[in-house]
């Protein structure tokens, strides 16, 4: 059987381990919810009111005494009846309870089993979805607001706008392809280009949105990285707050690649404090080395800490970027100089003058990376995930390769060709289309009970 398709068994997990109040929750969903409540309860159960009751095992020995709601179908979770039993929040107790709601016919859920259900019954959609565990791994604040929009629909809401779009134009090309023989050049209409170009503007603001999403889903990943002695694992310590990396004047000091979890004013960030990158005939330095340009190909921003004397040279050392990663030269040591902090962009680099040692002009670096990470996403912000991106990123190329078409040959199918391709992935972000390769992925990573 499909495990995908629309289920019709009923499936119970513990939902949730024991709070600050001790209290554990047991979560049941689906056809033989109302029997299973009656069976605890002793009578039918009030929809969506909350019924004491003790809660038994076949032999009527008492298991333990909570709270029993019940939420009839459509208007639940999972759109399915469900059944959620309250009790105290005993590992033991809630086992006990667990096998007994198993013995009157459920059975136990898989990792993300209750939000799937709810994707399959309507009641999210596959980007909704993901975002439920998006908040719930949450790891600031600002990455549990942005998720918790997500799954409010925001960031859904924009694509299926984007969609409709795409449909539209979609109709507008194919309806001039389905009449060649009239004489008028329909692809050759003004409204088609203006269409497509305001379509790719709206993605491109999408796709700018859904990376900041990805940022604060995932923290931003911020490559530290320079000379030997540049001053690299002074400012992980003053970023993180404490000391993480070992500070010598020796150079080679730092020889692997050291990461640190940091929050700043709840936007997360993951510093990596690199070796520091040069020529050397020790094997383990050179090591060091090579996994420092390793981080450097996973960085979505590199921060190069240099001097006066060296920066120019030292700019070679973003050549190892990703496309789209942002890069930041750190002048450090300004207090050696008698220098005041300042900050400028150059060539799309942003440049800043700064001392490690006294903490001048590291609360502009701090407010940068701040706003890199996604703390400037406004209101309207929502979390995203690699996925996402990867599926705008498809879009975005597909309808690059539509223009080309439509502009260069008058090639009406070959561009209805790839604005079809352009909607199917699309599509593929809130699940309008989808495998189940790709729900299988996504649920199995879920915790059990959600």
């Amino acid at each position: 059987m499909n495990p995908h398709s629309h289920p019709a068994d009923t499936i119970a997990a513990i939902a949730s381990a024991p709070g600050a109040a001790g209290v554990g929750v047991l979560r049941v969903s689906g056809p033989l919810v109302p029997v299973i409540a009656q069976a605890l309860l002793g009578r039918a159960p009030r929809p969506r009111h909350a019924h004491f009751a003790m809660f038994r095992d076949a032999l009527g020995e008492a298991i333990d005494h909570g709270l029993l709601l019940h939420f009839p179908a459509p208007a639940s979770y999972t759109g399915e009846h469900v059944l959620e039993l309250q009790g105290h929040g005993s590992a033991v107790l809630l086992d006990a309870l667990l096998r007994r709601v198993c013995e009157l016919g459920a059975r136990l859920a898989r990792p993300g089993e209750f939000t799937e259900r709810a994707f399959l019954n309507g009641k999210l959609d596959l980007a909704q979805a993901e975002a439920v565990a998006d908040l719930i791994a949450a790891r600031s604040q600002a990455g549990a607001r942005a998720a918790l929009r997500s799954m409010e629909g925001v960031f859904s809401q924009r694509v299926d706008t984007l969609l409709q779009a795409l449909i539209a134009l979609r109709v507008h090309i194919e309806a001039a392809i389905d009449f060649p023989e009239e004489e008028i050049d329909f692809l050759a209409d003004p409204a088609i280009a203006r269409q497509l170009e305001s379509l790719r503007a709206e993605l491109a603001g999408l796709l700018r949105e859904a990376q900041r999403g990805l940022r604060l889903n995932d923290g931003l990943r911020v490559a530290i990285v320079g000379r030997p002695n540049a001053g690299k694992s002074s400012l992980l310590n003053a970023l993180a707050g404490s000391e993480r990396a070992i500070v010598t004047a020796i150079a080679g000091t730092t020889r692997d690649v050291l990461r640190e979890s940091v929050a700043l004013d709840g936007i997360a960030l993951e510093l990596a404090d690199t070796a520091g990158l040069r020529d050397t005939d020790d094997e383990v330095e050179r090591e060091g080395v090579r996994r420092a340009h390793g981080e450097l190909q996973r960085a979505d921003a590199a921060l190069l800490v240099t001097d006066t004397e060296h920066a120019a040279a030292d700019l070679a050392l973003f050549g190892a970027l990703p496309a789209g990663a942002e890069r930041i030269v750190l002048i450090n040591k300004i207090d050696l100089a008698h220098a005041a902090p300042r900050e400028e962009v150059r060539d799309g680099i942003r440049w800043l003058w700064a001392s490690v040692k006294t903490g001048a002009g590291l609360d502009a670096l701090r407010e940068h990376l701040k706003q890199l990470a996604g703390a400037g996403s406004g209101e309207g912000g929502f979390s995203a995930r690699r996925r996402h991106v990867l599926a705008l990123e498809a879009v975005r190329d597909h309808l690059d390769h539509g223009a080309h078409a439509l502009a260069a040959t008058r090639a009406g199918e070959l561009a209805a060709e790839e604005l079809r391709q352009a909607q199917h992935a699309l599509g593929e972000i809130t699940g309008s289309y989808t495998s189940d390769d790709l729900l299988g992925a996504i649920f199995g990573s879920f915790c059990i009970g959600k």
